[in-house]
């Protein structure tokens, strides 16, 4: 054998050997991990095995009506069911240590299980056992009814001593539907932000908005929503604007008043980009009250002096309007008495209401006006007799003017500079005083006439006409043709055509010729019809002895 092949098989049989060894490692492994796999699967199915051995010999217990129980600290019972166990009796038998449960005092009586299965039972596993079923302990009274062996144990548990109710939560009461769930919530996570925007000078609603940080596609929403909402629009500086905002500052509801009554509120659907507009109204408490004065320069004057606004001597002048030319007729020492009503909210004044009644007297003749409504709810101002306060004609078609010229057949034109019959009744009045017409009508002429300037002419019935000269501008409605009632306005006072200062020129027509207007009769009022006539005498007599007796107790008082 030469060296080489020597060497040869010495290297084959180290080779042979490190695979031997190698192989042996492997099934060493395998074997362990088998090992340890079994060992495991073992394990498993006898825990699996002991809960099942436990839970048939826990539903056998609870069965048998002869297992002793555990000690009295383990019993547990709840409201929904009761478990009677026996009552304690005497047994010849009973080991020592031992509780028995007898059904009767001295009844039949059966032996204990002696391995009772409880043993290997906790006190929570037979709570979760039991957690439908009530045990009802004996008591003393119920045992001293019983003959015991001296052998046997009673545990004697009063019923003060009952161990704690284990509660069953009932589901019933506990479930919410969804509904409710997302009501809850919304309640929960929404919050209400209340914001007061007071408008400055050059504001717009869309500037507010924006402030406010709400978008322009909800504010043009609003607006086009209804007729109502586009009164947002005509916001003024210094009234106040109320947002309502949800916790995502989205729009929920804006109001806005109107007046010292009147509120408009929008507020947003829910659920929708819709949105609703209503005016609320603000309760009014209307109280009456009573003036008196008498003129010594000018009705105004002495209305301030007796209590009344402006607004009220107005309303008082234009009730007795038909009757008495305020401009021409009044004199020194008229007197006049009036019972109106005054409107407050929360006991304060927001303005007058209603002339209830009123007296004026006028050169010593007596006018007594009257409010009165009838049965099919139509209100008007009557006198004592029952005669409709409105005429067909206003005397005067301006307020409270200066007559500047009256009707004459040789005056003097103050342009013309010749004798001219002036055929109407000249009213000197500031530019731009409202011009009204006397009675209900219609427009039959509209424009300029030669020097009376712009003139307007109304046409009332068949028999009279009126005309309206040296007007400065006409009321933007009239046209010929156009409907109009007593006191509406039909232009403003003016100088156009031969005048020489702002004035109107009046003429009064009846059948095509010319009337003075100061003097002339005018038809007589309507009387209140004939069904009323007996219910508005009983209330014009309460009506007046009220005023007569108020006017005499203010103008005592005012002598003291």
């Amino acid at each position: 054998m030469n060296y080489s092949s020597f060497l040869n098989k010495n290297t084959k049989i180290e080779s042979n050997q490190y695979y031997n060894v190698k192989n042996k490692k492997k099934k060493s492994h395998f074997f362990l991990f088998s090992s340890l796999l079994s060992i495991a699967v073992l394990a498993i199915f006898i825990t699996f095995f002991t809960d099942t051995y436990r839970g048939l010999t826990a539903r056998t217990y609870i069965s048998s009506p002869d297992a002793v129980l555990p000690s009295s600290k383990t019993h547990s019972s709840t409201h929904n069911s009761t478990l009677e166990l026996p009552e304690v009796s005497s047994h010849s038998d009973v080991l020592s240590n031992t509780v028995v449960y007898s059904e009767a005092p001295a009844a039949e009586i059966k032996k204990p299980v002696n391995k009772p299965v409880t043993d290997n039972i906790s006190t929570i596993e037979l709570t979760q056992m039991v957690a439908t079923q009530e045990i009802n302990l004996p008591t003393e009274e119920s045992l001293s009814k019983s003959s015991v062996s001296q052998n046997t144990i009673i545990p004697i548990v009063k019923q003060a001593e009952t161990p704690a109710v284990v509660q069953k939560k009932s589901t019933t009461d506990k479930i919410v539907s969804p509904q409710t769930q997302e009501l809850i919530a919304a309640e929960v996570n929404e919050s209400i932000t209340t914001k007061t925007v007071v408008v400055k000078k050059g504001d717009t609603l869309s500037a507010i908005f924006k402030r406010l940080s709400l978008s322009g596609s909800t504010l043009h929403k609003i607006i086009n929503s209804s007729k109502q909402a586009k009164r947002l629009t005509k916001i003024k500086p210094g009234q106040a604007l109320v947002f309502t905002l949800d916790n995502t500052n989205k729009f929920k509801s804006l109001q806005y008043d109107l007046d010292r009554v009147d509120s408009l509120t929008v507020e947003k659907i829910s659920g929708s980009m819709q949105f609703t507009v209503r005016i609320d109204s603000k309760e009014i408490e209307i109280r009456q009250q009573f003036a008196v004065g008498t003129i010594s320069s000018s009705l105004f004057s002495a209305g301030n002096k007796a209590g009344l606004s402006n607004a009220m001597t107005m309303k008082l002048a234009q009730l007795f309007g038909w009757d008495v030319d305020f401009a021409l007729d009044i004199r020194k020492g008229d007197t006049f008495a009036v019972l109106f009503e005054e409107k407050y909210i929360n006991d304060k004044k927001i303005g007058n209401g209603n002339i209830l009644s009123a007296e004026f007297v006028n050169r010593g003749k007596v006018f007594t006006a009257i409010r009165y409504t009838d049965a099919a709810n139509h209100t008007d101002y009557y006198s004592a007799d029952g005669l409709s306060m409105r005429k067909a004609f206003l005397r005067t078609p301006v307020d409270f003017s200066r007559i500047s010229s009256r009707f004459s057949s040789g005056r003097k034109h103050p342009v013309l500079n010749r004798i001219r019959a002036h055929k109407g009744v000249d009213y000197a009045a500031a530019r731009g005083t409202p011009i009204k017409a006397v009675g209900d009508g219609k427009v039959i002429f509209k424009g300029t006439k030669g020097g009376y300037g712009r003139v307007i002419i109304l046409q009332h019935g068949a028999k009279y006409s009126t005309l309206y000269a040296h007007m400065n501008s006409y009321n933007k409605k009239m046209r010929k043709g156009t409907r109009v009632k007593q006191g509406q306005v039909i232009g403003y006072v003016g100088s156009s055509g031969l005048a020489t200062g702002p004035h109107l020129h009046y003429e009064f027509r009846m059948n095509g010729v010319h009337r003075n207007p100061l003097t002339v009769a005018l038809p007589s009022a309507s009387p209140i019809a004939k069904k009323y006539r007996n219910d508005f005498q009983s209330a014009a007599e309460t009506m007046i002895s009220q005023l007569k007796l108020r006017k005499q107790d203010t103008i005592a008082l005012a002598e003291q």
